[in-house]
């Protein structure tokens, strides 16, 4: 199966604190732009930061006994690019919601994991499986 690239778009309320952490700090390219919004490559993705004043309310979901932001996004990494975005993000000081761990552990769908916000409070989750077959595994 070929996966298309997804386009997301979402509200930040500093472009330019947008560009520096997913230009610099996730190392995202930068493609067009305007005083309003910035396109971004997220691994292959399309995503676009609008800017927006107030972005919105944040709730959380139970899930494996952690309260997971709702909404957030991300993309399914390899287990290498997992761990080296967690270094990556480390080593620049980002504050975690739920640090890089392993959830479902011996279970169908185990996953490494980790949760962090843009400065906007966009939640993110990047998670990577040993086993890409077990992502849609019931």
């Amino acid at each position: 199966m070929s996966i298309r690239p997804f386009h997301l778009a979402f509200p930040v309320d500093d472009l330019e604190a947008a560009r520096r952490f997913y230009g610099d700090m996730l190392g995202c390219p930068e493609g067009r732009s305007s005083d309003h919004w910035i396109d971004f490559d997220l691994f292959g993705h399309q995503i676009v930061t609008h800017l927006q004043a107030c972005p919105g309310e944040r709730v959380t979901n139970d899930v494996d006994g952690h309260n997971v932001p709702v909404p957030h996004f991300g993309v399914v990494l390899s287990m290498d690019d997992f761990n080296s975005l967690a270094d990556r993000l480390r080593a620049k000081g980002v504050q975690f919601i739920l640090e890089p761990q392993v959830r479902f552990e011996g279970q169908v769908g185990e996953q490494a994991t980790m949760f962090f916000m843009d400065p906007a409070g966009n939640a993110l989750e990047f998670k990577a499986l040993r086993d890409l077959a077990q992502l849609f595994a019931k």
